[in-house]
């Protein structure tokens, strides 16, 4: 009988050994695969230098999403992102993304230019989790429209 009380024991700590490994593995993969944004108050308080990459998130404020049409079919688009305390101007170039408009969630990549300028290399508009399909043949509610 005590034997098998002490087999018992030492397979369950064995079990819990291997649930830690197993976590702590886990979870050091998954922290190296996390990306943090910084909101303009606290890219401000930590006087990030230019041209140093990082990724700013917030909303976009009203009346501020503005697209420019070039030559060649590109296109330039200036927006201004606020956490409600500090705002940033966001230039970049290429695809406006679906789902950015102004009131709305987004993140952008990139760095500060020396004159306090963001230069976003990657736009991520950020949604609420609600989803609703579009109805057939309707255009969803979500669209930017451009002046």
């Amino acid at each position: 009988m005590l034997e098998r009380i002490g087999a018992r024991r030492v397979l369950i700590v064995a079990a819990l050994g291997v649930a830690v490994l197993v976590g702590t593995v886990a979870a050091t993969n998954l922290a190296s695969s996390t990306v943090y944004y910084l909101t303009p108050s606290e890219a401000k308080a930590r006087n990030i230098p230019s041209k140093q990459i990082v990724r700013l998130g917030g909303q976009v404020k009203a009346d501020t999403l503005k697209v420019a049409f070039g030559g060649g079919g590109t296109a330039t688009f200036s927006l201004v992102i606020t956490d409600g305390v500090e705002d940033v101007l966001v230039i970049a170039d290429g695809a406006l993304p679906g789902l950015l408009r102004e009131g709305a969630g987004a993140v952008v990549e990139g760095a500060f230019l020396p004159d306090g300028t963001f230069h976003a290399d990657q736009v991520i508009a950020k949604h609420d989790e609600v989803y609703t399909a579009p109805t057939v043949g309707a255009t969803p509610a979500h669209r930017t429209s451009f002046p």
